[in-house]
């Protein structure tokens, strides 16, 4: 619960109060959400993601492996220099936030933090 709720935008009012995730104004009866909550939504909405040498990534992009990684259950990884063609970005478990098809292996995902923007 916020301990100083914020005047109405709208008519300044003093006497705000919560309602769920909203602020309410009795007097004129806007509700608004509190800058806190919508701070803390619009940076969950808008991630970035970014690959080895600090570059944005963005779905449908280009990259190419810059460390040899293995691969569970292939006696060969993939190495180094190999380029993977339309990136989508997710929200991956464990740091793998890159879903792709790597030609020769299939569909896996990788780190970005392997990957450099071609």
């Amino acid at each position: 619960m916020i301990d100083n709720l914020p005047p109405c935008p709208k008519c300044s009012c003093e006497y705000t109060y919560e309602m769920n995730a909203l602020v309410v104004c009795p007097e004129c009866g806007h509700e608004w959400v509190p800058a806190e909550g919508a701070q803390d939504s619009g940076a969950a909405a808008e991630r970035v993601v970014r690959d080895a040498v600090g570059n944005v990534l963005q779905d449908g992009d280009s990259v190419v492996v810059v460390k040899a990684l293995k691969v569970k259950g292939s006696p060969s990884g993939i190495k180094a220099g190999t380029k993977v063609r339309g990136i989508r970005l997710v929200d991956g478990i464990d740091g793998h936030d890159i879903d792709c098809r790597v030609d020769g292996f299939g569909a896996m995902q990788l780190k970005s933090s392997v990957v450099k923007k071609a």
